[in-house]
């Protein structure tokens, strides 16, 4: 048996929580930050955690014990 592959995109873009949650960081900070309010700015700091959803087609994409 083969090892598995893992998308290198996933791996760079998402962590998996102590608890199995999928962490990422927050949308909608790339550009554009001038139309943006300060107390927006400040919210999209920092990571937050995906829906559960979203989740399951991340962790397809991690092998091993990544998939939590």
């Amino acid at each position: 048996m083969p090892k598995l592959k893992t998308k290198s995109s996933a791996k760079k873009r998402f962590k998996i929580s102590a608890k199995g949650k999928v962490m990422t960081a927050q949308a909608g900070k790339r550009h554009g930050m001038i139309k943006r309010t300060n107390s927006q700015i400040r919210k999209l700091r920092g990571t937050t955690t995906m829906s559960k959803q979203d989740s399951k087609i991340v962790k397809s994409y991690m092998p091993y014990s990544l998939r939590g």
